[in-house]
């Protein structure tokens, strides 16, 4: 007797189970594979402790260790203009435990001011976010006799003026001043110092007679008219010195001067890890209280997508390039 017969209502129903089954293990066993890696993250940030790139690198390893659910270890590399720590991540493997949180200037301003670099900000890097952007407050010395961005470019032209910047050539102090002086012509004599709270030190006790510093260094200062605030870089004023005017609207329109706190991974981590740490990064910095926590440091928050990061890093590199040429900046 041959005993085959069609499907039946419950052989179909077997059937489209298995099928479901297999593809719900198929799915499950992909999204498994975009699971971070376990283990200790190490986030490399190559310029001493202290400062706004500290402070935003350690809010994202804080709010990582969370989401992640793994340990997020911020290691400070200082050297050589951020050279020697970003190098480092250049070098490391390509499998998410290795990042970069860095101010922008290794990856925009040391291309064009070092004839060797051992690494190269394209073809080493994959940016993943910039958290933040910040800008700077130019500050002088009582003894100087000016109160407004203009009688201090007015005197600054009679006789040459000493600023003072935290860190060696190409440091934002250093570029924000050699723009400034780019674009309303006066002579300076740029005095470095190994970091910002030295050259604050140094504008008090009137070593020095000027400097572009971030705003939170010289805030209190200017408050207790230890130092007078004349402008600030960028296209708003400060949320924590809103009396102290833009260089823009002190009569120089179109003055824009920032600088970036971006996370990069080193070339060839794939796409799944750098797609998880962006998600990651942008959800960090969106709660109301984080960005309330960033501007209190007056830091823009930006989170943007690795996409809108490379771009801008790239246009704000075409800036420096130039700026460096025309006023013949060398390394120190």
């Amino acid at each position: 007797m041959n005993s085959s017969r069609p499907a039946g209502p419950h052989r179909t129903r077997g059937v489209s189970f298995v099928v479901t089954l297999a593809a719900a293990l198929c799915l499950s066993n992909s999204a498994g594979a975009q699971v971070y890696p376990t283990g200790p993250v190490k986030i490399v940030v190559p310029f001493p402790g202290g400062g706004p790139l500290d402070f935003v690198s350690r809010l994202l390893a804080d709010r990582l260790a969370i989401t992640l659910k793994q340990p997020f270890v911020v290691e400070n590399r200082p050297g050589a203009a951020g050279n020697i720590g970003t190098e480092a991540v250049a070098r490391a493997a390509p499998n998410g435990q290795t990042l970069l949180v860095v101010l922008d200037t290794p990856l925009t301003v040391n291309p064009w001011l070092y004839k060797k670099l051992a690494f190269d900000p394209e073809r080493d890097f994959i940016p993943i976010s910039i958290a933040a952007g910040f800008y700077q407050m130019l500050v002088v010395h009582p003894s100087v006799p000016a109160i407004s961005l203009q009688q201090f470019v007015e005197y600054a032209r009679r006789q040459p003026i000493t600023y003072g910047s935290g860190g060696a050539s190409g440091s934002p102090g250093h570029l924000t001043m050699e723009y400034l002086r780019q674009q309303t012509g006066f002579d300076a004599v740029h005095v470095p110092y190994r970091g910002n709270a030295q050259v604050v030190t140094d504008l008090i006790g009137g070593q020095v007679q000027s400097g572009f510093v971030a705003t939170p260094g010289v805030v209190q200062h200017v408050k207790d008219h230890k130092l007078r605030g004349l402008a600030v870089s960028g296209t708003r004023r400060s949320s924590i010195a809103p009396d102290v005017p833009t260089v823009a609207e002190s009569g120089y329109p179109g003055f824009d001067v920032a600088f970036f706190i971006v996370m990069l991974a080193p070339a060839g981590t794939p796409q799944p890890l750098r797609a998880i740490l962006e998600k990651e990064v942008r959800q960090a910095l969106a709660p109301a209280e984080i960005q309330a926590r960033l501007r209190a440091q007056d830091l823009e928050p930006i989170a943007s997508t690795g996409e809108e990061a490379s771009a801008r890093l790239k246009g704000t590199a075409a800036r420096w390039r130039e700026l460096i040429k025309a006023a013949n900046i060398q390394p120190e």
